[in-house]
């Protein structure tokens, strides 16, 4: 099997956990994940999706965009963007349907005003029928 190179990851929250006196398995609970995968990601055995990193941040009470930088799903100069999506996607208040509205027309002005990343585009790929 291929190094995923999420050690780093797998340190900082086993880290984080310790710093918040929590046991494996009551992140593992906070978090909705099973004990053996939480095991796994700590080991650098296992890459979670970022919706997973996001579940940790929350259990662990961090920014989850601290997470995605840690498992170089985020550049730094991307947090920022990164977290008004979470916001908008961790919004109860709104459906589906209405969160993708949002966030498409956030990336819309984003591209407007020439900020749009590569990552937007590939989400907005993901999310929209092409033409």
């Amino acid at each position: 099997m291929a190094s995923l190179n999420v050690g780093n990851l797998g340190e900082y929250l086993r880290e984080q956990r310790r710093t918040a006196q929590l046991t494996l398995r009551q992140l593992a609970d906070a978090a909705g994940v099973s004990n053996p995968y939480l095991s796994q990601i700590e080991r650098g055995l296992r890459k979670p999706s970022a919706e997973i990193l996001q579940q940790l941040a929350k259990a662990l009470r961090i920014s989850a965009e601290t997470l995605y930088v840690q498992a170089g799903i985020l550049d730094e100069r991307d947090r920022d963007e990164a977290e008004v999506r979470s916001v908008i996607l961790a919004d109860p208040s709104i459906n589906e349907r209405q969160k993708q509205v949002l966030l498409q027309i956030y990336e819309s002005f984003r591209k407007e005003n020439g900020l749009a990343t590569d990552e937007t585009d590939k989400t907005n790929d993901r999310s929209t029928p092409s033409s």
